[in-house]
């Protein structure tokens, strides 16, 4: 993931959560919020709760390659935090792609689909 797509600094995160929306699932929760920026940036959550340093980075490193296959297809200009839950550790990729399109599309964030 570019540099400048990702989410780096602690008050970003804590600014995003005061003044974003929240969308849930049984397996992630997204948190949105809009940006003055001509793109997306966006941050991931694993929480030590879901396993050794190898099961957490291996879930960022699959919800990070799954936004940025959707990344062309999203309206630009919002700040993003994706939180994975026990539940996702499981989950096989396909799934995975079912549970973030979800979320994006609950926040109506996508411009549009893949398919088309």
């Amino acid at each position: 993931m570019r540099r400048e797509l990702r989410l780096r600094h602690r008050q970003d995160f804590l600014n995003l959560r005061q003044r974003g929306q929240q969308f849930r699932n049984p397996d992630m929760t997204l948190q949105i919020a809009p940006n003055s920026l001509t793109h997306n940036r966006y941050g991931v959550i694993v929480s030590k709760r879901l396993g050794n340093a190898v099961q957490r980075n291996r879930m960022r490193r699959r919800i990070k390659a799954i936004l940025m296959k959707r990344h062309p297809w999203l309206v630009q200009g919002y700040d993003t935090v994706w939180i994975a839950r026990q539940s996702s550790v499981r989950q096989p990729h396909d799934a995975l792609l079912r549970i973030v399109d979800d979320l994006l599309q609950q926040a109506a964030i996508v411009e549009r689909t893949p398919n088309s």
